[in-house]
C-alpha cells in the first residue's frame, strides 16, 4: 500500500543555489552540433567543446556557485545569436549611453554582491555552521533531519578557510587526508562543506544539471560509466587478484580460497581490493571526462549473509555510501544496482557463484525470491532518504536475470511484487523514491511495451554487446583514419540499436543501456571467464596489448564507441576501469574508459559522438515521453487486468516445480537497518546527522526468517532435490500477503 512521503517533494526552493548549465542541443538542426555524416572522422576536427567554451560557467580554479537560472524558458537559448539578443542600432545617442552604463553598474552589482554574501563572506565568517537541527523538517521515520544553521545564507562553509569548492586546476584535499589537481575542462564544479555534508550544489560540467535541481529524462543526457568490478568481484576485471588464487572463478571460489589464506590476510584482503580499485581520484577524472552519471553494481552481502556463503559480509556497506559522498562532491547521479541475489539468478560468474539458477527456479527458489525482496526493501529505505535521493535516482532491482530459463511470467510475478514493496515505501509520482530499473532479461526489447503500463517510474536496462553474438567477428577495423574509419563496425552499431531503443523510449518509456562496451569480438583476458574460450577467428592476442594498436584501429574503435553512444543515446560504458593482470597491462582494453580516453580510443568529449549515426538509425524518438511514465498524471495508476498475469507468488516454476509445496521462509524475523555514515567537520567535530538509514516509519513488517525445525536444502544448489518436510506455509512460514505486526528492528 503507497504511503504518503513524509518529506516534501519540491526538490527546489528560493534558497537553494542553482547553478547555471547548458542543456544539450535536442532539437534538430541545433547550431552547435549538427548531426554528423556517419562515421566521420574527428581527426584534426574542431571539438564540440570549443563551442562551448565561452559558455562555461567556470574558468580556471573559480570557487563561486553560479546563481539559480529556470529551465522553463527555451532550452537552446545557445543557439540565438548575439544579434538577435541584443540588436545594435546605427546610431547611439548619449541617452542611450547614458543608459547602457546604468545597465553596466546593475550587472556589475548582480554579479559582485550574491559573490561576496555567498562566498566571501562566509569564508570569513568565523562562526560556526555545524549541522544542526531543523524541528520544521523530518525524516521518514518522524525525526528530525540535519540542515544548515545558514540555509538562508549558502553555500555553507567550513570553520576555516579550507576551500570547499572550486572548478578546474582547484585542490582537492580527499577523505584520506591526500591531495590532487582536479582537472576538468568543462565548467563542473565540486563542492564538500565537512560541516554540511549533505548539500547538493555539485554538477560534473556546463551541460548537466546540478544535483539539486530535476533531471529532465527528456532533455538531459545519461553519459554514464559503471563501477564493475568494484563490490562485485569479476575475473577479467580484476585478473591478478584471481590469478592469486588459482581454481577461483568466481566470488565464491574466491572468497573460499582467500579465507583458507590465513598468512596473507585472508578474506580481509578483499577490502583491500575495495580500499584501492575505485578512490575519489577516479571519481573526480570521471566527472573532468565529460561524463555525468555512474552505475554503481552492489552485493547483497553489503547487507548480510546466510549459512555459509563465504562472502565478506556487511564490509562493502561502508565503501557504497562513500562512493555516494564523492558522487554528491562531484555532482554525479548514481544508478544503483543490485547485481547478485541469493541462489543466483543467472548462473554468471558475476551472480556471486556459477553454475546453477535457485532463483525462482528448483526447490529454494521461492524462498531466496522472499530474501531478495527483503534487501530490495532495505536499500529502498536507505536510497529514499532526502539525504540521499537527489543523488541515486535509479534502483536496478537485479542485474541480468536469465529469464529464458526463469520464465516471463516468473519473473514478471517477482517485478510486479518488487514495485508493490518499492512504491509502498516511497509512495507514486515524481521525486517520491527511485525510478525502478528493470532488466530486459536478454529478451527483445520490443516485448516490453505494455508490461505494467501505467506503473510509475519503470525504466527498461538493456545491455547490447556485439562481443558475446558467438562469431568469428574478424572483419577489419583499421580502415584508415578517415571518413571510413572502423569499416563495418560503426554502422553495425547504429543499425542494431538506434531504432530499437528509440521505439522502446516511444512505447514503454524511459529505456537505457546500462552496459555496452568496445568489445567487437571476444577478446580480453577471463573475459569469458577463467575458464572459458573465445569464438573469435583470430588471434586474441592482438587485442590484450593496446600499446600495439595501429592508429588506423584506434580510430576505428573511436569511431565504433562514438556510433555506439549516439545509437543509445542514454548509457553507461562498462566500465571504468580494468586491473592489470600478472603481466603488468590491462588484458582487456576494450573494456576500459579511463583506458580508451588515455590512448585515444574513447571520445575526449563524450557530446562529440552526437549525431555519429547521422539519421538512417530507423525509428525516432517523438522526444518527450507520456506523462504517467515520468511520475506524472497517470503515474501508479495500473489496471488489474496486466497485473493477474503476473501472480506472486507464482503458481509453477519452469522446472515443473508447484510453488505452494517449496520451502519458504517465515516472516518473523528482525529488519537489518542500513547505518548511515559519520562525518566529522574541518575541526574534527562530529557533525550531527539524524537520519538513521530508514526512510519510511510506516514499514514496519518484519523480515523473512527460516522456520524453526525445516531441513531446508542448500538454497545456491537445490535443483532436482526432494522437497523438505515441514517447511510449508501450513508448517508455520507465514503467507507472503499476509504480514503481522513486526519484532523490533536491529542495527546493520
Amino acid at each position: 500500500m503507497a504511503t504518503e512521503r513524509p518529506f516534501s517533494t519540491t526538490s527546489q526552493t528560493s534558497s537553494d543555489i542553482k547553478a547555471t548549465y547548458t542543456p544539450l542541443p535536442l532539437a534538430e538542426g541545433s547550431s552547435l552540433l549538427q548531426p554528423q555524416a556517419p562515421f566521420l572522422s574527428q581527426n584534426g576536427a574542431e571539438s564540440p567543446r570549443d563551442s562551448y567554451a565561452a559558455q562555461s560557467s567556470v574558468a580556471g580554479s573559480q570557487t563561486l556557485l553560479p546563481t539559480k537560472v529556470e529551465r522553463d524558458g527555451d532550452d537552446n537559448l545557445e543557439s540565438a545569436s548575439p544579434v538577435d539578443r541584443y540588436p545594435s542600432p546605427k546610431r547611439i545617442s548619449r541617452l542611450v549611453i547614458f543608459g547602457v552604463l546604468i545597465v553596466l553598474i546593475i550587472i556589475v552589482l548582480a554579479v559582485v554582491l550574491p559573490v561576496y554574501f555567498t562566498v566571501i563572506k562566509p569564508r570569513n565568517d568565523n562562526s560556526s555552521s555545524a549541522a544542526v537541527v531543523n524541528p520544521s523538517s523530518s525524516s521518514g521515520h518522524g525525526q528530525p533531519t540535519a540542515t544548515s544553521t545558514s540555509d538562508n545564507v549558502k553555500p555553507s562553509r567550513s570553520a576555516t578557510t579550507e576551500a570547499i569548492t572550486g572548478g578546474d586546476g582547484s585542490t582537492i584535499k580527499a577523505n584520506d587526508g591526500s591531495t590532487f589537481t582536479y582537472n576538468n575542462n568543462f565548467g563542473g564544479i565540486w563542492y564538500s562543506d565537512p560541516s554540511d555534508p549533505f548539500k547538493d550544489y555539485a554538477y560534473p560540467n556546463s551541460w548537466t544539471p546540478p544535483l539539486n535541481q530535476i533531471w529532465d529524462y527528456g532533455k538531459d543526457r545519461i553519459f554514464g560509466v559503471n563501477l564493475g568490478g568494484w563490490l562485485v568481484l569479476e575475473p577479467f576485471i580484476s585478473p591478478a587478484v584471481f590469478q592469486r588464487y588459482p581454481g577461483a572463478v568466481d566470488e565464491w571460489t574466491l572468497s573460499t580460497l582467500m579465507a583458507a589464506d590465513t598468512a596473507n590476510g585472508g578474506l580481509n584482503q578483499l577490502e583491500e581490493h575495495y580500499k584501492t580499485f575505485i578512490t575519489e581520484q577516479d571519481i573526480a577524472q570521471i566527472a573532468g571526462a565529460g561524463l555525468n552519471w555512474i552505475r554503481l553494481p552492489i552485493p547483497f552481502w553489503a547487507i548480510d549473509t546466510w549459512g555459509d556463503e563465504p562472502f565478506l559480509a556487511k564490509t562493502s556497506w561502508k565503501y557504497i555510501v562513500q562512493a555516494l559522498q564523492w558522487c554528491k562532491k562531484y555532482g554525479l547521479r548514481v544508478k544503483l544496482d543490485l547485481h547478485t541475489v541469493p541462489g543466483s539468478h543467472n548462473a554468471y560468474n558475476h551472480s556471486g557463484k556459477m553454475g546453477q539458477i535457485n532463483f525462482l527456479y528448483g526447490v529454494m527458489g521461492l524462498a531466496n525470491a522472499q530474501r531478495t525482496l527483503n534487501y530490495l526493501r532495505i536499500i529502498t529505505e536507505f536510497i529514499s532518504q532526502p539525504e540521499y535521493k537527489d543523488v541515486v535516482l535509479i534502483f536496478g532491482i537485479m542485474n541480468e536475470a536469465l529469464v529464458s530459463q526463469i520464465g516471463r511470467t516468473e519473473i514478471g510475478g517477482f517485478y510486479v511484487e518488487a514495485y508493490n514493496v518499492i512504491r509502498g515505501i516511497t509512495g507514486v509520482g515524481e521525486g517520491n523514491g527511485p525510478y525502478i530499473s528493470l532488466h530486459d532479461g536478454f529478451q527483445a526489447l520490443n516485448s516490453w511495451p505494455g508490461f505494467l503500463q501505467g506503473a510509475d517510474r519503470l525504466m527498461l536496462d538493456t545491455h547490447p554487446y556485439l562481443a558475446f553474438d558467438n562469431s568469428a567477428a574478424t572483419d577489419p577495423i583499421d580502415t584508415g583514419t578517415g571518413a571510413d574509419a572502423g569499416g563495418r563496425w560503426p554502422q553495425t552499431a547504429c543499425t542494431r540499436w538506434g531504432g530499437a531503443m528509440n521505439s522502446s523510449r516511444n512505447a514503454f518509456g524511459v529505456t537505457i543501456a546500462g552496459e555496452f562496451s568496445n568489445g567487437i569480438n571476444d577478446c580480453g583476458l577471463f573475459l569469458r571467464g577463467v575458464r572459458g574460450r573465445t569464438t573469435y577467428g583470430g588471434d586474441c592476442q592482438d587485442w590484450q596489448d593496446a600499446s600495439k594498436w595501429s592508429a588506423g584501429t584506434i580510430a576505428g574503435l573511436l569511431a565504433f564507441s562514438s556510433a555506439s553512444m549516439d545509437a543509445m543515446r542514454d548509457y553507461f560504458f562498462w566500465t571504468w576501469k580494468i586491473g592489470r593482470s600478472n603481466r603488468g597491462i590491462v588484458e582487456a582494453p576494450l573494456w576500459s574508459y579511463q583506458h580508451g580516453l588515455e590512448g585515444g580510443w574513447m571520445p575526449k568529449d563524450p557530446r562529440s559522438a552526437i549525431g555519429a549515426c547521422g539519421s538512417s538509425t530507423g525509428p525516432v524518438w517523438r522526444g518527450e515521453f507520456e506523462s504517467w511514465m515520468i511520475g506524472g498524471a497517470g503515474a501508479g495508476v495500473i489496471s488489474p487486468a496486466l497485473t493477474s498475469r503476473y501472480p506472486w507468488p507464482p503458481v509453477q516454476f519452469a522446472d515443473g516445480n508447484q510453488v505452494d509445496q517449496l520451502p519458504v521462509y517465515t516472516s518473523t524475523g528482525s529488519v537489518v537497518t542500513l547505518p548511515m555514515p559519520t562525518f566529522t567537520d574541518s575541526n574534527g567535530n562530529v557533525v550531527a546527522v539524524t537520519a538513521n538509514g530508514w526512510f519510511n516509519a510506516n514499514d514496519n513488517a518484519p523480515a523473512p526468517t527460516p522456520i524453526a525445525g525445516c531441513a531446508y536444502p542448500d538454497p545456491w544448489d537445490a535443483n532436482g532435490v526432494a522437497i523438505p518436510t515441514g517447511c510449508r506455509r501450513d508448517a508455520g512460514a507465514t503467507p507472503l500477503a499476509e504480514i503481522t505486526p513486526p519484532p523490533s528492528r536491529r542495527a546493520f
